[in-house]
């Protein structure tokens, strides 16, 4: 089984002159359920080289066995360091395709026309796709049979509460959860900050960066019924 990880070469927080970039636990955790599952593991972003690592995701306080895991494995922080250019990515090449969160998605991925393009390809040969927390975000341009991706699906991403909880309701472009729901998802969530994910047909998400495994798990399994 093979796998597109895509993740954000956006490292600037709206207008706060703050940095951003990827949900560090967002990508370790996935990473390691997949490789440990000998899945082959192929990391792009639109840039390609080294992605930005959200520097809140790497905060003591925020630290997960996963990131312990990624800081002392040596091939997982090169591949990392070498991700591929996302222009340059096939759906054919790939069974499924995995978008970590963090807020960098927000910017350079929602509207990506690559990245468009590229999920739209993998769904409409029957492949899955899976998104966490800001992630699904990059799903509100996508379309399937003429309509959004998401409508009449169950679908989680980032809550209003829990963008609210880290006060940056006003920065980013829009809401996960009010978008989706726009779009004509089903959104649905858990308690903030708990492990949430959803399966709907072949369209995995999870709230936030808690349900990270959990999303990677349920890909997985979703993988493995296909194959069967």
């Amino acid at each position: 089984m093979k796998i597109l990880m895509v993740l954000t070469s956006h490292d600037l927080l709206g207008n706060t002159g703050r940095k951003t970039g990827f949900w560090l636990e967002e990508f370790a955790a996935p990473y390691f359920v997949f490789r440990d599952a000998g899945v082959e593991l192929t990391l792009a972003s639109p840039k390609g080289g080294q992605p930005p690592i959200d520097p809140k995701s790497d905060l003591p306080e925020n630290q997960t066995p996963a990131m312990t895991r990624f800081k002392q494995d040596q091939a997982a922080q090169q591949a990392l360091a070498q991700t591929a250019k996302l222009a340059d990515m096939k759906a054919e090449d790939f069974d499924s395709i995995f978008y970590p969160g963090g807020h960098g998605p927000m910017w350079d991925l929602v509207d990506n026309t690559d990245s468009i393009a590229l999920i739209e390809s993998f769904y409409n040969s029957g492949k899955p796709v899976a998104a966490v927390c800001h992630a699904p975000a990059v799903l509100h341009r996508v379309t399937y049979e003429g309509a959004p991706i998401v409508r009449g699906k169950r679908v989680t991403g980032f809550a209003n509460t829990e963008e609210e909880a880290v006060q940056l309701t006003k920065v980013v472009p829009f809401l996960v959860e009010d978008e989706l729901k726009r779009l004509g998802g089903h959104y649905e969530k858990a308690p903030d900050w708990e492990s949430f994910a959803i399966v709907d047909g072949r369209l995995v998400t999870g709230q936030n960066p808690a349900s990270s495994t959990a999303a990677a798990q349920e890909l997985l399994k979703l993988m493995q019924r296909n194959a069967a």
